[in-house]
């Protein structure tokens, strides 16, 4: 397809680089703002186009190399070429201009944003495996662009650095295996004093493979676990229990979990948003708060700590039980949870017609518009927000400050995931 030289004047929600040609807008993977290019279009749709960097004229100052040699290939990282400091400022500029156009809010004031180490972060990750015939082995790593393909990795540098520089051994594992076209995905989960790969095998495996998984996880010190089915199906390999766990200091809490369960990716980033979270509610023996999409109990368990009382609601009926399992395992006493679906209209549920004084939300890229049809109630007075979708989050800051009599008080991001377009933020309302 042609060429062309464009400008590029801003960075799209998902870090490609937005050019306009003739008035229509040209989306560029590679370029930043205020860069020069020259580009190659790669497709054409009726309001927008696509297009790659062919050659950088003029360099915006905030690039920087890419430290992973397969940026640009792999689609688990869009933003390394963008340095660390643009990356939050581009962040948070997504995350005000929602607040403006989609709910027509600004905070009183900026939080300043949270961060935390920019590589070797995620304790979380699903490795995509696909058995390549002319190539003779097996690729393992994250999706392409394309999501129909599978990055050749021979290392990560955002997963921990106990996988992520062990991709290219676990690629020459599953070639080694009988089983290596059956291998369908690898499931990463981390806590605090173990590693786990969980292999997602879609055929019973050999005695002769077995033994190989069990060798590869006693030599690089990696607890390697089985799911021939479902989710129950997981099951340990070697060692023959696998705890994972991971501790938060500040509230002296230690949270179990179980390989396949939800987690904050970032466990650095994960305890200072708690610790803010913890800051911006100020739970005190007063207080009865609501924590809703309460998982695991992240948030809840901590908040415990100071609350009179707290409930923790969930959807998921297994991450509400493991949830109670850690608050005895804590000696917590004052917190309860409740499976619930969210989504539904839960307005007669017996712990949604109770009063809160505080009520913390941490709800998935939809937000939490069909809560808020019932809640919050008169009583409440504070609410945190903790967001994964900065659109879904200005829509509901809206609901809250034009619906519900709240103000919003304060507003930031916190960089879960650094050198990703993703942007996580956390917001303060008050009566």
């Amino acid at each position: 397809m042609q060429t062309q030289e464009v400008d590029i004047t801003d960075l799209s929600h998902d870090g490609r680089g937005v050019a306009h040609i003739d008035g229509k807008a040209v989306f560029v993977i590679g370029a930043l703002p205020g860069e020069r290019v020259v580009v190659r279009m790669a497709a054409r749709h009726r309001n927008f186009d696509e297009a790659r960097v062919e050659a950088l004229l003029t360099r915006s100052p905030d690039r920087v190399e890419p430290r992973c040699p397969h940026f640009g290939q792999c689609g688990g990282c869009a933003l390394q070429h963008l340095s660390a400091a643009a990356q939050i400022a581009a962040k948070q500029r997504v995350l005000a201009e929602n607040f403006e156009r989609i709910g027509k809010v600004e905070p009183a004031r900026w939080l300043d944003p949270l961060t935390d180490a920019e590589w070797g972060y995620r304790r979380k990750g699903r490795l995509s495996v696909k058995w390549v015939a002319k190539k003779g082995k097996a690729l393992v790593g994250f999706r392409e662009e394309n999501p129909r393909f599978v990055a050749d990795l021979s290392e990560c540098h955002t997963l921990l650095p106990e996988v992520g520089f062990r991709i290219a051994a676990i690629g020459a594992l599953v070639t080694s295996l009988d089983a290596k076209q059956s291998i369908a995905q690898i499931e990463i989960a981390a806590g605090d004093d173990t590693v786990a790969l969980v292999f997602r095998n879609l055929v019973a495996l050999s005695d002769a493979d077995t033994a190989k998984l069990v060798a590869f996880g006693k030599e690089h010190d990696l607890a390697i676990l089985l799911q021939p089915g479902g989710p129950d199906s997981v099951h340990a390999l070697w060692p023959e229990t696998v705890h994972l766990a991971f501790r938060i200091e500040q509230a002296d809490v230690d949270i179990a979990f179980r390989p396949l369960d939800f987690v904050q990716v970032n466990a650095g980033l994960n305890r200072r948003m708690i610790a803010r979270a913890l800051d911006l509610l100020d739970p005190t023996r007063d207080d009865r708060v609501l924590d809703l999409f309460c998982g695991l109990g992240n948030f809840t368990l901590p908040v415990a700590r100071r609350a009179g009382s707290v409930v923790g609601v969930e959807g998921e009926a297994k991450l509400v039980a493991r949830a109670r399992e850690n608050a005895v395992a804590n000696g917590i006493a004052n917190a309860e949870f409740a499976a619930a679906d969210l989504a539904a209209d839960q307005r007669g549920a017996p712990w949604a017609v109770r009063d809160y004084d505080k009520l913390l939300l941490d709800p998935p890229r939809s937000g939490e518009a069909a809560v808020l049809e019932y809640l919050p109630r008169k009583s409440t007075k504070r609410i945190v927000y903790v967001s994964c979708h900065p659109g879904s989050l200005a829509r509901d800051a809206g609901t809250l400050v034009q619906q519900h009599g709240f103000t919003l008080m304060a507003a930031g991001v916190m960089d879960m995931f650094p050198h990703t377009a993703h942007v996580e933020s956390i917001a303060l309302f008050e009566r």
